[in-house]
C-alpha cells in the first residue's frame, strides 16, 4: 500500500514514521509538474489574456500554417504590429512574408492567435518557445521563426 503527500512537514514526517510500523510505503509528489508548467494558464477570461506576455501562435486562416514565437509585451501588441506588416507589406517576419508571398489574408486575433504559454521574458520564455517550435516543425505546421535581414 502507498500513501502519497504533497507536502513534507513536520506533521508529514511524524506520519510518515507511523507508517513504516505498518509497512505503508509513502511517496512525496507535486501538483506542479512540466506538463502543467507547458501547459500555460487557460483558464483566464478571453479579453484579459491578450495583456499578458509569454508564447503565442498565430495560424493563417487561409493555410493553417503556425507562426510561434514570443513578447515580452501584451500578445496584443504583438499581434497589432504583424497585422501592421502584412496590411502595410512591410516584411519583417516569416509570418508577414507567409501572408504576403501567398496572398493570404489575416483575420481577427481571437480568431487566428494562440496564447500557449504566460511568462516574463527569460531562459524559461526561450524554452518553451523552443519546445513549442519543435513540436510545430516535427509536424510540418510551422513557418520559419528566423528574422528576415530588411536592411
Amino acid at each position: 500500500m502507498w500513501a502519497r503527500f504533497s507536502s513534507c512537514s513536520r506533521e508529514t514526517r511524524a506520519i510518515t514514521k507511523a507508517f513504516k510500523n505498518i509497512k505503508i510505503k509513502v511517496i512525496y509528489s507535486t501538483k506542479n509538474t512540466f506538463q502543467k508548467l507547458l501547459m500555460g494558464n487557460h483558464h483566464l477570461p478571453e479579453k484579459s489574456k491578450y495583456v499578458k506576455s509569454g508564447i503565442y501562435q498565430i495560424i493563417c486562416p487561409t493555410c493553417n500554417m503556425k507562426h510561434t514565437g514570443q513578447t515580452g509585451r501584451a500578445f496584443n501588441t504583438r499581434f497589432r504590429e504583424r497585422l501592421r506588416e502584412s496590411k502595410n507589406g512591410y516584411v519583417k517576419s516569416r509570418f508577414a512574408q507567409q501572408l504576403l508571398e501567398n496572398r493570404h489574408a489575416i483575420g481577427p486575433m481571437n480568431d487566428i492567435m494562440d496564447t500557449l504559454f504566460f511568462t516574463n521574458k527569460g531562459r524559461l520564455m526561450d524554452a518553451v518557445e523552443s519546445f513549442y517550435i519543435f513540436r510545430e516543425t516535427k509536424l510540418n505546421n510551422q513557418t520559419s521563426n528566423l528574422q528576415l535581414n530588411t536592411t
